[in-house]
């Protein structure tokens, strides 16, 4: 058997046996905190109160792929108008710009769940 395909095959088993002892795990506390009388209303506890998580996540991809836009933007006028490495200026730039916009994203998703 080449040794390529194990790479995959082992991530895939990985992942399985996370999602699988995370989900077994959790069944299992629920069940001995049914077994000694607890409410089961404590396993709804936090749900609906704040933003939903797919929308700090679009509100950072959004912001994310803004910064890097505007950074290539910058380095491409620095590049022109400078005698800077080409090299050099892109991926500073790019990940300088796009730091930038994760952390306007964090501020704005920050904001989002005050209201």
């Amino acid at each position: 058997m080449d040794e390529k395909i194990l790479i995959p095959i082992s991530f895939f088993l990985m992942v399985f046996g996370i999602v699988y002892l995370i989900y077994s795990t959790r069944n299992r506390e629920r069940l001995a905190l049914i077994e000694k009388g607890v409410d089961a209303s404590i396993f709804m506890q936090g749900k609906g109160s704040g933003v939903p998580a797919w929308k700090i996540f679009v509100v950072n991809l959004a912001f994310l792929l803004i910064g890097s836009g505007v950074g290539i933007f910058l380095a491409l006028l620095i590049t022109t108008y400078t005698s800077l490495n080409d090299g050099a200026v892109y991926p500073s730039i790019i990940f300088i710009m796009a730091g930038v916009g994760l952390l306007t994203g964090f501020k704005t998703a920050k904001d989002l769940d005050k209201e």
